[in-house]
Protein backbone atom coordinates (compact mmCIF):
# COMPACT_ATOMS: atom_id res chain seq x y z
CA UNK A 1 0.00 0.00 0.00
CA UNK A 2 2.96 2.41 1.09
CA UNK A 3 4.43 1.72 -2.77
CA UNK A 4 0.78 2.20 -4.55
CA UNK A 5 0.23 5.25 -2.26
CA UNK A 6 3.84 6.88 -2.83
CA UNK A 7 3.13 6.27 -7.18
CA UNK A 8 -0.83 7.70 -6.50
CA UNK A 9 0.73 11.05 -4.87
CA UNK A 10 2.98 11.75 -7.98
CA UNK A 11 0.34 11.06 -10.19
CA UNK A 12 -1.71 13.57 -9.05
CA UNK A 13 1.27 15.98 -8.35
CA UNK A 14 0.64 15.90 -4.85
CA UNK A 15 4.18 16.87 -2.85
CA UNK A 16 5.66 14.41 0.26
CA UNK A 17 6.35 15.89 3.15
CA UNK A 18 7.65 13.42 5.34
CA UNK A 19 10.48 12.49 8.31
CA UNK A 20 13.03 12.08 5.85
CA UNK A 21 14.25 8.29 6.77
CA UNK A 22 15.09 5.48 3.85
CA UNK A 23 13.32 2.83 6.23
CA UNK A 24 10.04 1.47 6.92
CA UNK A 25 6.80 2.10 4.91
CA UNK A 26 7.65 5.68 4.44
CA UNK A 27 10.86 5.08 3.15
CA UNK A 28 8.91 2.56 0.37
CA UNK A 29 6.20 5.35 0.09
CA UNK A 30 9.36 7.93 -0.34
CA UNK A 31 10.77 5.65 -3.19
CA UNK A 32 7.65 4.98 -4.83
CA UNK A 33 6.76 8.39 -5.31
CA UNK A 34 10.19 9.56 -6.48
CA UNK A 35 10.05 6.80 -9.12
CA UNK A 36 6.90 7.80 -10.43
CA UNK A 37 8.33 11.39 -10.88
CA UNK A 38 6.85 12.77 -7.48
CA UNK A 39 8.12 16.01 -5.26
CA UNK A 40 9.79 14.80 -1.75
CA UNK A 41 10.43 16.25 1.02
CA UNK A 42 12.30 14.79 3.96
CA UNK A 43 12.60 16.79 7.11
CA UNK A 44 15.30 15.17 9.48
CA UNK A 45 16.81 15.66 12.54
CA UNK A 46 20.78 15.59 12.83
CA UNK A 47 20.92 13.12 15.18
CA UNK A 48 19.12 10.61 12.80
CA UNK A 49 21.60 11.75 9.97
CA UNK A 50 24.10 10.37 11.67
CA UNK A 51 22.56 7.09 12.31
CA UNK A 52 22.73 6.73 8.50
CA UNK A 53 18.93 6.33 8.23
CA UNK A 54 18.49 9.62 5.90
CA UNK A 55 16.81 9.05 2.72
CA UNK A 56 19.76 11.21 0.30
CA UNK A 57 17.63 10.00 -3.29
CA UNK A 58 14.78 12.73 -2.33
CA UNK A 59 13.62 15.86 -4.00
CA UNK A 60 15.11 17.78 -0.79
CA UNK A 61 16.45 16.80 2.31
CA UNK A 62 16.42 19.43 5.32
CA UNK A 63 18.37 18.40 8.27
CA UNK A 64 17.42 20.17 11.54
CA UNK A 65 18.64 20.12 15.32
CA UNK A 66 15.58 18.46 17.08
CA UNK A 67 12.46 16.91 16.53
CA UNK A 68 10.75 19.85 17.44
CA UNK A 69 12.03 21.65 14.63
CA UNK A 70 11.39 18.71 12.59
CA UNK A 71 7.49 18.87 12.96
CA UNK A 72 7.69 22.50 12.72
CA UNK A 73 9.04 21.99 9.46
CA UNK A 74 6.83 19.33 8.48
CA UNK A 75 3.86 20.95 9.65
CA UNK A 76 4.59 24.92 7.47
CA UNK A 77 5.22 22.85 4.53
CA UNK A 78 2.53 20.69 4.56
CA UNK A 79 -1.63 21.30 3.25
CA UNK A 80 -2.71 17.81 5.32
CA UNK A 81 -1.55 15.25 7.40
CA UNK A 82 -1.96 11.57 6.73
CA UNK A 83 -0.67 8.77 9.03
CA UNK A 84 -0.06 5.66 7.82
CA UNK A 85 0.15 2.71 10.72
CA UNK A 86 2.81 3.17 12.52
CA UNK A 87 4.60 3.18 15.80
CA UNK A 88 4.40 5.93 18.77
CA UNK A 89 6.17 8.56 16.66
CA UNK A 90 3.28 8.10 14.07
CA UNK A 91 0.96 8.50 17.42
CA UNK A 92 2.47 11.16 19.06
CA UNK A 93 2.88 13.47 15.53
CA UNK A 94 -0.52 12.77 14.53
CA UNK A 95 -2.15 13.16 17.59
CA UNK A 96 0.36 17.07 18.15
CA UNK A 97 -1.26 18.01 14.78
CA UNK A 98 -4.80 16.77 15.47
CA UNK A 99 -4.59 19.31 18.34
CA UNK A 100 -2.95 21.86 16.40
CA UNK A 101 -5.70 21.66 14.57
CA UNK A 102 -8.67 21.71 17.74
CA UNK A 103 -6.50 24.93 19.30
CA UNK A 104 -6.86 26.61 15.79
CA UNK A 105 -3.14 26.77 15.17
CA UNK A 106 -3.85 25.31 11.81
CA UNK A 107 -6.72 24.04 9.69
CA UNK A 108 -5.41 21.55 7.58
CA UNK A 109 -6.99 18.18 7.60
CA UNK A 110 -5.70 15.15 9.80
CA UNK A 111 -6.25 11.46 8.08
CA UNK A 112 -5.65 8.21 8.96
CA UNK A 113 -5.36 5.26 6.35
CA UNK A 114 -6.64 2.48 8.40
CA UNK A 115 -5.33 -0.48 6.91
CA UNK A 116 -6.68 -3.55 7.34
CA UNK A 117 -8.85 -1.53 10.62
CA UNK A 118 -5.28 -0.72 11.93
CA UNK A 119 -5.92 2.44 14.11
CA UNK A 120 -9.77 1.31 14.68
CA UNK A 121 -8.88 1.01 18.26
CA UNK A 122 -7.40 4.46 18.02
CA UNK A 123 -10.78 5.42 16.35
CA UNK A 124 -12.93 3.85 19.16
CA UNK A 125 -10.49 5.60 21.83
CA UNK A 126 -11.54 8.99 20.22
CA UNK A 127 -14.67 8.14 20.57
CA UNK A 128 -15.21 6.91 23.99
CA UNK A 129 -13.28 10.33 25.03
CA UNK A 130 -16.59 11.65 23.02
CA UNK A 131 -18.95 9.88 25.08
CA UNK A 132 -17.04 10.54 28.32
CA UNK A 133 -16.98 14.44 27.60
CA UNK A 134 -12.93 14.62 27.13
CA UNK A 135 -12.69 15.74 23.38
CA UNK A 136 -16.15 17.44 21.88
CA UNK A 137 -18.10 16.10 19.04
CA UNK A 138 -17.15 19.40 16.84
CA UNK A 139 -13.21 18.21 17.78
CA UNK A 140 -13.70 14.37 16.91
CA UNK A 141 -15.02 15.29 13.37
CA UNK A 142 -11.31 16.67 13.16
CA UNK A 143 -10.04 12.91 12.04
CA UNK A 144 -10.68 12.12 8.83
CA UNK A 145 -10.10 8.26 8.75
CA UNK A 146 -10.46 5.30 5.53
CA UNK A 147 -9.12 2.29 4.80
CA UNK A 148 -8.60 3.03 0.90
CA UNK A 149 -5.84 5.88 0.32
CA UNK A 150 -8.00 7.16 -2.27
CA UNK A 151 -10.59 7.32 -0.39
CA UNK A 152 -9.08 9.33 2.10
CA UNK A 153 -7.31 12.06 -0.09
CA UNK A 154 -10.61 13.16 -1.20
CA UNK A 155 -12.01 13.18 1.97
CA UNK A 156 -8.61 15.47 2.62
CA UNK A 157 -9.91 17.66 -0.28
CA UNK A 158 -13.22 18.56 0.87
CA UNK A 159 -12.49 18.93 4.56
CA UNK A 160 -13.71 21.86 5.58
CA UNK A 161 -12.73 22.66 9.32
CA UNK A 162 -14.77 23.52 12.70
CA UNK A 163 -14.46 26.23 14.27
CA UNK A 164 -15.70 26.85 17.77
CA UNK A 165 -15.39 29.78 20.14
CA UNK A 166 -13.91 27.85 22.84
CA UNK A 167 -12.54 23.96 22.92
CA UNK A 168 -14.08 23.68 26.55
CA UNK A 169 -16.75 25.50 28.18
CA UNK A 170 -17.23 25.45 31.87
CA UNK A 171 -20.58 24.79 31.79
CA UNK A 172 -20.24 21.25 29.77
CA UNK A 173 -18.11 19.59 32.24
Amino acid sequence: MAEELGSYLAEREIGLVYGGGNVGLMGTMADAAMAAGGEVIGVIPQAIVDREIAHRGVTELRVVNSMHERKAMMADLSDAFMAMPGGFGTFEEFCEALTWSQLGIHKKACGLLNVAGYYTPLLAMFDHAVQERFVRRENRSLVLAHEDFRELIRMIDEFVPTTTEKWIHRESR
